[in-house]
């Protein structure tokens, strides 16, 4: 079975976050690792070369495959703000309905700009998605 692509690697978010050009992204991924540091109680953590995650999370599919991943995590990409993990608790759906301008994919939610949606709710979609994950498996700090 093929390993997980996207994996831990112990870059700077700092830096990471610093060179993204689009300076709106920028200003935006610093307020959301803010924001998602309160709501996890944990220290960013690069995953791959552009994804920044909040704690680590085990999965194990039915069909056997089986991995880690951040809990939740987000990336400023150049066209939207991809947010992992932010729809997936039962309390989501009822949430998302309140967000505001957002597209959702199969497994990401896509934010132009945070003055698009309402912060608040945003903040209690993480807060109900990170404790859903956090208690379907394992979750802890990635060494």
């Amino acid at each position: 079975m093929a390993d997980n692509k996207t994996k831990p690697t112990g870059a700077s978010v700092a830096g990471f976050i610093a060179a993204v050009e689009h300076p709106v992204r920028r200003s935006d991924a610093g307020v959301i690792v803010g924001m998602l540091e309160e709501v996890t109680s944990q220290e960013p953590y690069m995953w791959g070369p552009t994804i920044i995650g909040f704690g680590q999370h085990h999965f194990r599919h039915e069909s056997g495959r089986e991995g880690d991943t951040p809990t939740i995590a987000f990336s400023p990409r150049k066209a939207n703000l991809v947010f992992y993990g932010f729809s997936s608790a039962p309390e989501s759906e009822a949430l998302l309905e309140k967000l505001g301008k957002f597209k959702l994919g199969k497994a990401c939610l896509y934010v132009n700009k945070l003055v698009d949606v309402d912060q608040a709710v945003l903040r209690e979609l993480a807060a109900v998605n990170y404790r859903y994950f956090a208690t379907t498996d394992k979750s802890h700090v990635p060494r």
